[in-house]
């Protein structure tokens, strides 16, 4: 944990380089000191049947998860939030200029009872 999970309109594939995206937002998120490199993961995933709003071809969406692991208090989940969703949408700026786009992005913290990890590369990265 923690997990960015990218969901877009197949429309903007050409038009995005998630690895800069990702790089950014491991980098902020190890930088806050409260999340190890080791356990951060991201991934995109392309959605081919969609509708945006009345179904112009034009229109694209872009959703960003991250899914973190309990025990962090609510202001640095503030704080993280609204920086990731700044990250995100300073990535998608030269989109939105040109095209219309929604965005959105939710945190999630996963229930401590009910979410298992197993991770043999956080020992790398002590």
């Amino acid at each position: 944990m923690p997990h960015f999970i990218l969901e877009y309109s197949s429309n903007l594939h050409e038009k995005l380089a998630f690895q800069t995206l990702f790089e950014s937002l491991h980098k902020y998120l190890v930088s806050t000191q409260a999340f190890p490199l080791g356990g951060i993961r991201s991934r995109a995933i392309r959605c081919q049947d969609y509708r945006v709003a009345d179904g112009r071809e034009e229109f694209a969406f872009i959703n960003l998860n991250l899914k973190i692991g309990p025990g962090r208090d609510m202001a640095l989940k503030k704080e993280v939030a609204e920086q990731v969703f700044k990250i995100f949408c300073d990535w998608m700026e030269p989109i939105t200029k040109e095209d219309y786009c929604q965005i959105s992005f939710e945190m999630t913290e996963l229930d401590p009872v009910l979410k298992f990890n197993k991770n043999n590369i956080h020992s790398l990265f002590k």
